[in-house]
């Protein structure tokens, strides 16, 4: 007889924590948390350049989901989750990763009006995928969020400093920088 986890702590007298007891807890977990791993997991492998370290930040960003659960007061539960997955990463980060710091006072000017792609579109757009992932690898933590959140996973401006913590001004800077880093990146290596 195959007996399940729950029925075996039950039988040695072993309480199971609240969260893992209440089905609406579970639920709730499942139509908050669930649909949202694919960004997740992009994100943190974004952040990580390794899918293995991207699973393992997934994994405690969900757990610190589920314990926070109680405390989500609705809203958007992409951007919240995103957030945990985020401050994981860091966290994660900062235990596993030496540090580096890059500072740099390039900003760059606004994209054109008339709808002609900008210099740093036509220049990704020549570039492969593999030297893009090694680009946006090599950047800056704070730029590379960004970038990944606003370019890759297609997050607004507001839901980025949401996730951030971070002012809507500092965000656009941010983004305006990590572009520039990128394409200076990618410029690189189209000369060699």
């Amino acid at each position: 007889m195959i007996r399940s986890p729950r029925r075996i702590l039950a039988t040695r007298n072993i309480k199971i924590g609240s969260l893992l007891t209440q089905p609406s807890a579970n639920e709730r977990f499942a139509s908050v948390v669930m649909p949202h791993l694919d960004d997740a997991y992009a994100l943190a492998r974004w952040l990580t350049g390794n899918g293995a370290d991207a699973e393992d930040i997934v994994q405690e960003a969900c757990l610190r989901a589920l314990r926070g659960l109680d405390q989500y007061s609705g809203g958007n539960a992409r951007a919240w989750i995103l957030a945990i997955t985020r401050n994981t990463a860091f966290t994660w980060m900062a235990r596993n990763r030496p540090k580096a710091l890059l500072v740099t006072e390039d900003i760059e000017a606004l994209a054109p009006a008339d709808g002609a792609p900008t210099p740093e579109e036509a220049l990704i757009e020549k570039a492969d995928a593999a030297a893009i992932e090694r680009a946006i690898g090599a950047l800056p933590p704070p730029f590379k969020v960004t970038l990944v959140l606003r370019d890759i996973n297609g997050l607004s401006y507001r839901e980025i400093a949401e996730i951030t913590g971070v002012p809507l001004g500092t965000i656009m800077s941010r983004l305006a920088r990590a572009r520039g880093l990128l394409m200076a990146a990618l410029g690189s290596q189209q000369n060699k």
